[in-house]
C-alpha cells in the first residue's frame, strides 16, 4: 500500500509533467501550421505514445528511490518540421517555449489546488492529495527551469539560437550528443570533482535547484 501511494504522489506527477511538456510542443506546432505531430499521433494523452523507457520511467525512478535531491527525465521528443511553420523564425521560439510554459501553468494550477486541500476533511486523504500537488509544483517548476538551459537538446538552446540562420547556430542547436555530455558533466562529474578538492563546482545545482526553489517559494 505504501509503495502504491508513493508511486501516485512521486512518479505520476513526473509522468504528467514530462508528457504534457512534449504534447505542448506538438500542439503549438499544429496551431502554427505543422501537423507532423498530429499525423503521427503524438498529440494523444496516451502515455504509451510518448514514453521513452529510460528517460520517462527508469531515470526518474532511480532518482526518486536514490533520494538524489532532484528529479528530471524526458519523453520521446515530439516531431516538429520547423520549415512547415508559417513563420519559422518566430514560431521556433513559440514552439520551443510551449513546453516550458505548460510546466509553469501546471505548477500554478497545482498551487491553487494545494491551497484548497485543507478543506478535505479526511486527514490521510488530505495528506496524500497535498503531497501529490506539492510534487506537481516541484517537478513542473524543476522541468521548466531545467529545459530553459541554453544547452542542446533543451528548449533554451532553440529559444536563444534556433531562429538564427547562422551556420554556427544551426550546428549548435543540433549538437544533441555534445549537449547531453555537457549536462552529464555539469550535473554529475563536476560536483564530484569539486567535492574531492573541497570546492563547490555544482554549477548545475546552483542554477537549477536554487532557481527552482526560488520560484516554488512563490507558489507554496
Amino acid at each position: 500500500m505504501d509503495m502504491f501511494i508513493g508511486l501516485i504522489v512521486n512518479f505520476i506527477p513526473v509522468l504528467i509533467a514530462i508528457l504534457l511538456h512534449e504534447i505542448a510542443h506538438g500542439y503549438m506546432a499544429f496551431l502554427l501550421g505543422d501537423d507532423t505531430a498530429k499525423r503521427q499521433g503524438r498529440l494523444s494523452l496516451n502515455p504509451i505514445k510518448h514514453v521513452d523507457y529510460f528517460g520517462t520511467i527508469i531515470l526518474p525512478a532511480l532518482l526518486i528511490f536514490s533520494k538524489a535531491g532532484f528529479i528530471f527525465g524526458w519523453a520521446k521528443p515530439v516531431p516538429v518540421n520547423f520549415q512547415a511553420l508559417r513563420n519559422p523564425k518566430r514560431d521556433v521560439i513559440l514552439v520551443s517555449a510551449a513546453g516550458i510554459i505548460m510546466n509553469l501553468l501546471l505548477a500554478a494550477v497545482s498551487a491553487v489546488l494545494l491551497h484548497l486541500t485543507p478543506y478535505i476533511s479526511h486527514p490521510f486523504l488530505q495528506a496524500v492529495i497535498g503531497l501529490f500537488f506539492l510534487n506537481m509544483i516541484v517537478f513542473n517548476v524543476f522541468l521548466a527551469v531545467f529545459n530553459a538551459l541554453p544547452i542542446p537538446p533543451l528548449d533554451g538552446s532553440k529559444i536563444l539560437f534556433g531562429w538564427l540562420d547562422k551556420p554556427w547556430a544551426v550546428r549548435y542547436v543540433n549538437a544533441d550528443r555534445i549537449g547531453l555530455a555537457a549536462l552529464v558533466l555539469l550535473a554529475f562529474i563536476l560536483p564530484e570533482i569539486g567535492r574531492s578538492f573541497g570546492v563547490n563546482l555544482n554549477l548545475f545545482g546552483m542554477y537549477v535547484i536554487r532557481f527552482s526553489k526560488f520560484l516554488i517559494s512563490f507558489l507554496v
